[in-house]
């Protein structure tokens, strides 16, 4: 049973861990080796990423005390980070996170949600109601990786 929660900040160090794990072994099948290490380099400062919480709606999804999943979305819209666990993919967990953002982004007054989703992303978040913006190029330490502006407009 998956339980959603808000985010804590002494999450920051499993999330961290969750994130690089699910880039390599997620989103390996669209990225070479180098871009993932670029994406989700082994020195992360622990204190950079858990700032990148504050002023946020995030959010968390467990079972069993253990973190299947996470989201963050900024004051604005912007959902910066969605990432479930490898071990729990194509289990609703990234559904269920999606569903309670747009919860909490109605609650905010946020009418439109916007997202920059991988290569490997894409298909859920098409799934989940977003369409593609325009595809990009982004340049991360040194590496061109591609993903696609999305965006989901809620019924208003």
């Amino acid at each position: 049973m998956y339980q959603i929660r808000l985010y804590r900040t002494d999450d920051a160090d499993a999330l961290l861990s969750l994130f690089r794990d699910t880039v390599f072994r997620v989103n390996c099948r669209d990225y070479t080796p180098q871009q993932l290490e670029a994406w989700a380099p082994a020195e992360v400062s622990l204190d950079a990423w858990r700032e990148r919480f504050n002023n946020r709606v995030a959010i968390v999804i467990e079972t069993d005390a253990e973190i299947a999943g996470f989201a963050d979305m900024t004051l604005a819209g912007h959902l910066d980070r969605l990432f479930v666990s490898a071990d729990h993919q194509r289990r609703g967990v990234g559904k269920m996170l999606v569903d309670e953002l747009k919860i909490r982004a109605s609650e905010l007054g946020i009418a439109d949600i916007s997202t920059d989703a991988s290569i490997t992303a894409r298909p859920f978040f098409v799934a989940q109601g977003f369409t593609v913006v325009r595809q990009q190029s982004v340049l991360c330490r040194e590496q061109q990786l591609m993903n696609f502006k999305m965006q989901f407009v809620a019924n208003v």
